[in-house]
């Protein structure tokens, strides 16, 4: 990605060629100095790790350059993999007003990336994503962490934004899933009608 910033990547396992009833999601977790990013495959019900890492901007960029380096590391991950949709993680609000503005700053760069790029977006809060995966709004990041690990047999050897960020891809992909299973209901209902 160049001298000036840092752009990690953890492959994890080769991935063969997806099917049709494959799904292959981009999950990110939004951040100035760094960004967090997973791609998670679904493929029968069962989660796979394709690739998760961060983006981080060299320390000597301003604000701009950093949103730019953000943009132009997502573009080209989002070219590489082709996902078929994306979930971002909403800002949370909580603390001083100039974090969550340069936080919002970062998401923009994320949501415009993935908009150049033609990719369907959703977005969750927080206390959405924690409750689909550990069961509780307000679950710390090592028990988020713990869970993402479980669900994708792997090891936890990511940052804190990469766990964030297949922890997104997977409350999406929870939730997809969920909306699916509830029109398949509505679909049968109405044909008993």
């Amino acid at each position: 990605m160049g001298e000036s910033g840092e752009h990690k990547t953890l492959n994890k396992k080769k991935v063969t060629e997806p099917s049709r009833n494959d799904i292959l999601v981009l999950g990110l977790d939004p951040g100035s100095r760094c960004t967090g990013y997973g791609f998670v495959r679904e493929t029968s019900g069962q989660l796979i790790l394709v690739d998760a890492g961060t983006i981080r901007p060299g320390p000597s960029k301003d604000l701009a350059g950093r949103l730019g380096y953000i943009f132009t590391g997502l573009v080209s991950l989002i070219e590489k993999y082709r996902p078929d949709e994306a979930a971002v993680e909403e800002v949370f609000t909580a603390f001083n007003s100039s974090a969550a503005l340069k936080l919002g700053q970062a998401r923009g760069a994320a949501l415009v990336a993935c908009a150049a790029q033609q990719l369907p977006v959703f977005s969750y809060e927080p206390t959405k994503i924690k409750k689909s995966l550990v069961g509780a709004g307000r679950a710390d990041k090592t028990q988020v962490a713990f869970m993402v690990g479980q669900l994708l047999n792997c090891r936890q050897k990511w940052a804190k934004d990469t766990s964030d960020a297949l922890a997104v891809a997977i409350a999406h992909l929870n939730q997809r899933k969920l909306a699916l299973q509830i029109e398949q209901v509505e679909k049968i209902r109405r044909h008993k009608l």
